[in-house]
This record gives structure tokens, C-alpha cells and sequence, in this order.
């Protein structure tokens, strides 16, 4: 077993600051219920993570993804999906923004790329949408401070979450 590397870990942080844990959840809650397809949620919170190099962030939304049976290989060509050809205008206009939206301190988030996501979201969604990239770069930038160590992968056909 790997000597972990973690300033904390996920455990720890619940223990010392449960109520802003409870906030994170709490808003993480209201994205779940929002309408936006779960799957979608998901391969946007692994992209964020993999662009924020958070392991714990990217191994759970793994775990996370497995269990709803988004495809293989859309999971193998999340980090190529502008050239994979296996993801829906929907969900490579959902990546676009992710990208923009979690990398904004360097380029913004320009007018076009705001016309080309409301092509395939509608203002209520695109709000939503928005929310699960903060929250998830929150995750991220948390799981990265305090190197939190990854959970471990789901075996196959062992379903639930971490």
C-alpha cells in the first residue's frame, strides 16, 4: 500500500470544518436536483479536476461515472474530447465551458463561447451549469491544498460510490 502524501485528508477536513462541508454538499445537492443530466455533471466535474490536477477529485468522478455507465470510452477521451468524436454537441459545448469557466483567471470567458453554450443550454440550465463548475473547482482547490489521497478505483461490477 502507497504511503499517502496528504497535508489532510478527506476524513480530516469533514472532521475539522463539517459545516463548510455541509455547505459544499448542501449546493452539490441542488445541482443533483437541478435537471441537469447526472452524467453530464459528472464528466464536467472530471474534466475540471484533470484540468485542475486534483487525483482525488478525478479517481471519484471516476468511481462516480463507472457507476452510471457513461461509456468507456468517452471516460478514456475526456482530456482529448475536442478530437475524440464521441461526445454530443451537448456535451462538448458543457466541456467548452468547463474549461473556460475553470481556467478564467487566464483567458475570461468570452461572448462567443457564452453564445456557443446557450446553443445547447438554456439560461436556467446555463446557470446551473456554471454553479457545478464552481463547486467542483472548489472541490479541487480544497483536494489540492491538503493532497487529499485518492479514494480507491471501483472494481467492476461493484456499484455504489465513494
Amino acid at each position: 500500500m502507497p504511503i499517502s502524501h496528504a497535508r489532510l485528508e478527506r476524513t480530516d477536513f469533514r472532521r475539522i470544518a463539517p459545516a463548510a462541508e455541509a455547505a459544499i454538499l448542501a449546493l452539490g445537492q441542488v445541482l443533483e436536483e437541478s435537471g441537469i443530466e447526472q452524467g453530464l455533471l459528472e464528466l464536467i466535474k472530471l474534466r475540471a479536476s484533470q484540468i485542475n490536477g486534483c487525483s482525488f477529485c478525478t479517481q471519484y468522478h471516476l468511481n462516480i461515472a463507472r457507476t452510471l455507465d457513461i461509456p468507456r470510452r468517452k471516460l478514456d477521451l475526456i482530456a482529448v474530447w475536442r478530437d475524440a468524436g464521441v461526445f454530443s454537441d451537448r456535451e462538448c459545448a458543457a466541456l467548452a465551458w468547463t474549461e473556460m469557466v475553470t481556467d478564467v483567471a487566464r483567458q475570461g470567458v468570452p461572448d462567443e463561447a457564452y453564445a456557443i453554450v446557450l446553443q445547447q443550454f438554456s439560461e436556467t440550465e446555463l446557470v446551473f451549469l456554471t454553479t457545478a463548475v464552481g463547486v467542483i473547482n472548489l472541490w479541487n482547490r480544497i483536494a489540492v491544498a491538503f493532497r487529499f489521497s485518492p479514494p480507491l478505483p471501483k472494481q467492476p461490477g461493484a456499484g455504489g460510490t465513494v
